[in-house]
């Protein structure tokens, strides 16, 4: 049965303008990072059995960042609402919240995907992984494997998505700045497959000093030849790595990964928009921007609520080392930050901090945080934010049509 979400009583006729949605997923199938990997590379990642139930082995470790990696089921697409709606008033877990389903063809295939966007009146969509974002924290010791695996998952995604089906839909191939170089390779490698966009995690990447920045000088190879080729880069909320804080804090010791949304309050109060904080705040304080003032980065699933803080800590920085930024640094937001919002948040701040037309509209759809009807977004914009229609319509395609140049 095709799925088909709850219509909002605005209809896309009644809107009239074309949806792009800046963030939808896929759910990766069970030889996602294995089908391409290299024999010698082979136990680094793989599925087993424990307890009657499938986990993802990463180096030897059991992850519970995904609890059920095969996605054959699934949480409903919405069904958080209540959670990240700040309307559990009753105090539920959030596995007390969620719907699970059975997964569907939409999850996997791109046809079905198609299918759907139609049902949904949405035109195009830029794709992301779910599964790949727990992969780079764990290697973050290990440049050299690191950018193995993500070119063997790479190879997958092209098999199973393509990175441009249809003008319409546009898949994400991953890219590790781990080693300049072999990124440059690997981003060639994607724009010969047809790529419109590409991901890179928001935090530190592995290097063979240790861990550091994507936004360096060492990077600039990389960077230049995103400057080059005019692509967007998308910064999509990962596994950064931060957990690590929230478990010296709570007394757990600084290994472990991200855990479930209601285990952790410190976590979610400390961390929870850490790493896209510090991740634009590099990109602005190591040069990089100012660089390179031709790349553009989107902020994707991060929210937006962080950017009046952002602004205040670049701002208090500016006033009392004017002589170590190459530019403005509003100027730099203003010019090379875009940004999708949560749906449950107030679009004021982000109107105030960049501009309405670095504004993105994401669904996040399937996954159950986000929205179950995504279009059903042009009524807040509207009737909750006041916006008149033609910013409605910016935010709901016009910005990311400009940004993607598609």
């Amino acid at each position: 049965m095709d799925y088909t979400p709850h219509s909002p009583d605005m209809t896309y006729s009644d809107f009239g303008h074309p949806v792009f949605d800046c963030d939808f997923h896929l759910y990766e199938g069970a030889d996602a990072f294995t089908r391409y990997l290299p024999d010698q590379y082979k136990n680094l990642v793989r599925l087993a059995e424990i307890d009657g139930r499938t986990k993802m082995i990463i180096r030897g470790r059991v992850s519970d960042y995904i609890p059920n990696p095969t996605f054959q089921v699934v949480a409903e697409p919405g069904s958080a609402a209540e959670y990240f709606g700040n309307k559990n008033t009753e105090g539920k877990t959030y596995r007390e919240i969620v719907r699970p389903m059975r997964a569907i063809p939409e999850f996997f295939e791109p046809d079905a995907r198609l299918a759907l966007m139609d049902r949904m009146n949405i035109h195009s969509i830029v794709n992301f992984p779910t599964l790949a974002s727990i992969m780079e924290v764990n290697f973050m010791d290990d440049p050299v494997a690191t950018q193995v695996m993500i070119h063997a998952f790479n190879q997958w995604l092209f098999d199973e998505w393509g990175f441009n089906h249809q003008n319409r839909i546009y898949t994400t191939p991953v890219m590790n700045l781990s080693d300049p170089l072999g990124a440059v390779a690997e981003l060639e490698w994607a724009l010969e497959r047809g790529a419109k966009t590409v991901l890179v995690r928001p935090g530190p990447v592995a290097g063979f000093r240790g861990p550091q920045s994507p936004f360096l000088p060492d990077a600039d190879p990389f960077w230049a030849a995103i400057e080059q080729v005019g692509i967007p880069v998308m910064l999509h909320a990962s596994d950064s790595g931060y957990q690590k804080f929230a478990n010296e804090w709570n007394g757990a010791g600084a290994a472990g990964e991200l855990r479930p949304f209601e285990q952790d309050l410190f976590g979610h109060v400390s961390q929870n928009h850490r790493p896209i904080m510090d991740t634009i705040s590099s990109a602005v304080c190591h040069g990089m921007l100012a660089r390179f003032p031709g790349v553009r980065l989107g902020s994707i699933e991060n929210g937006g609520v962080w950017m009046t803080r952002l602004v205040e800590d670049l701002m208090d920085g500016y006033g009392k080392m004017p002589h170590l930024f190459q530019e403005h640094p509003l100027e730099t937001l203003r010019r090379a930050l875009y940004v999708a919002p949560y749906w449950e948040e107030p679009l004021e701040p982000l109107v105030e901090t960049i501009g309405l037309d670095h504004i993105l509209f994401n669904s996040d759809w399937p996954h159950p945080e986000g929205l179950a009807d995504p279009v059903e977004y042009a009524l807040f914009a509207r009737d909750e934010a006041g916006l008149p229609e033609a910013d409605v319509a910016r935010i709901m395609g016009g910005n990311m049509y400009e940004l993607m140049g598609v």
